[in-house]
């Protein structure tokens, strides 16, 4: 069954600006060519802060989208613009890519955190495994960066950059890593990516066919032995090869869902062993320190236990709508069976007045963390 609407909590700038003018015109134009005209003035404006490497433009245009299907669509063309224009140099062209890593990590005893350095000793041992796995459809040409990196090292604000780079041919696989804080005894989801870039003739596409399924589980133990640490537990989750604005979405996206399951699946285990069958209840509220000021909560409490219910924060990003993420919840309460799903209407504030913490609802009452 569909679930119910609900209100969006994040704030969007109120006027639509270049290039969203011509971005809005093109989604609502009535014929593809109308629609095409309107998309090619997008990208030239989209290429010119590129060709000008003007990261810190685009990074204040993406974050100016007025709306969500605007976000999406000049992503989507961003993304457009990075897949048909490698570099090209003596009749080969080099495609920049990224392999987002979802990263599990636990203390096994309760101690100091510990602080993992994101460098991967062996990359060749990792290239090893996706060359013998044919994972570029093919290419054999293509290296490695040693560092795990967080989105800020290829997300939009960087790409410019890292384009100009690879034209120059010129250390575009130097980055630094993104340490990674191990704390406490409770799982914790970080997402890094391990970088690299491919060597091919021009009419070669590395990245065309999903290959995962062939190098999937040699590369996550690959990166747990690579990410090891006295005291720690750890579990590496790779996902597929992609350029680097779309790894950059599915990489937040297979995060969040990481989080959303381990949090559901312990909190449900939890109440089932003690107190029956949980209530769900998903809400929006305002949040001053989530992606754009709003985000969406998961509850999971029992009426024979009030004090046991417990509560997640589900971020929301600017290309995606509050009902897409709302069903990503629900469905993953459908696979853990769990049937009395709530929706709570309306926006609701970050912090309860009464108690100063998280506002969360459960049965029968607000819930605080």
């Amino acid at each position: 069954m569909p679930v119910p609407e609900l209100d969006d909590p994040r704030r969007w700038p109120p006027a639509i600006v270049t290039p969203f003018d011509e971005a809005a015109r093109a989604i609502e134009a009535k014929t593809r060519a109308d629609a095409d005209v309107h998309d090619a003035r997008v990208c030239a404006w989209l290429r010119d802060a590129v060709q000008a490497g003007d990261g810190e433009r685009l990074a204040r245009t993406f974050a100016s989208a007025p709306t969500p299907a605007l976000a999406r669509h000049l992503r989507r063309l961003l993304a457009e613009i990075e897949r048909k224009n490698p570099s090209t140099a003596a009749g080969l062209a080099t495609t920049l890519f990224a392999i987002p890593v979802i990263v599990v990590t636990a203390q096994k005893a309760r101690a100091a955190f510990v602080t993992l350095d994101a460098v991967l000793p062996d990359v060749a041992a990792l290239a090893t495994i996706l060359r013998d796995a044919n994972a570029l459809s093919g290419c054999e040409t293509f290296a490695l960066s040693s560092s795990l990196v967080g989105v800020d090292a290829i997300d939009v604000a960087a790409l410019p950059a890292l384009l100009a780079a690879n034209e120059r041919r010129a250390a575009a696989l130097d980055l630094a890593p993104a340490p990674i804080r191990v704390e406490g005894d409770d799982e914790r989801v970080h997402l890094r990516f391990v970088a690299g870039a491919a060597l091919t003739a021009p009419s070669v596409d590395p990245l065309h066919e999903s290959t995962i399924a062939r190098w999937g589980i040699p590369f996550a133990q690959a990166l747990g032995r690579a990410l090891a640490a006295p005291g720690v537990t750890l579990l590496a989750l790779p996902r597929d090869v992609q350029r680097l604005v779309i790894a950059v979405q599915s990489g937040r996206a297979a995060q969040r869902e990481v989080s959303a399951q381990i949090f559901a699946s312990n909190a449900i285990r939890r109440l089932r062993a003690s107190y029956g069958e949980p209530t769900a209840i998903i809400s929006s509220h305002v949040a001053e320190d989530a992606p754009g000021g709003g985000e969406l909560r998961l509850s999971l409490s029992s009426p024979f236990a009030p004090k046991a219910a417990e509560g997640f924060r589900c971020p929301l990003y600017p290309y995606e709508t509050v009902q897409e993420v709302a069903a990503m919840l629900d469905a993953l309460l459908s696979d853990c069976r769990v049937t009395d799903v709530r929706i709570v209407a309306g926006i609701h504030d970050d912090i309860d007045a009464l108690t100063g913490g998280r506002l969360f609802f459960k049965d029968h009452g607000p819930l605080t963390h």
